[in-house]
């Protein structure tokens, strides 16, 4: 059961590594110019959604799991991703809007978001590999 978990958690993890840098691709396409602001933040609102439920299926497995350490670590980056989503002004196209992503260097802190995000997924799929293997050798 332990090691279905943290199999699982390590499958969720993947996925998220490959979603933040896909923000990441996406948003240094934006800053060169090579896609223009509004299929930019379409392309990214269109993963929001499932990077939150992605994050908080990780954090949930660890909860039901009992294992504490890496619910108290997983619990932050979903809450963020909670708040970021139930705070988007009304009017907005989502998440990203491409009419306030040039303003306020906000093109630049969804890219260190991203960033922080991709080091916090690397971490965290390091820990579930070992939680893994651990796991598989006490079974």
């Amino acid at each position: 059961m332990e090691a279905a978990v943290f199999i699982l958690s390590l499958v969720d993890c993947c996925a998220l590594i490959f979603l933040s840098v896909y923000f990441i691709i996406t948003l240094s396409d934006l800053e060169c110019d090579y896609i223009n602001a509004r299929a930019c933040c379409s392309k990214l609102n269109k993963w929001v959604i499932p990077e939150m439920v992605g994050q908080c299926l990780s954090t949930m497995l660890m909860l039901v799991s009992m294992h504490w350490f890496v619910f108290l670590l997983n619990l932050p980056v979903a809450a963020w991703n909670i708040y970021r989503y139930v705070k988007v002004p009304m009017g907005n196209m989502g998440v990203f809007d491409p009419t306030e992503i040039h303003n306020r260097g906000q093109l630049k802190s969804h890219m260190k978001e991203a960033m922080i995000k991709l080091g916090y997924h690397l971490l965290c799929f390091f820990i579930y590999l070992y939680s893994m293997i651990l796991a598989l050798i006490n079974d």
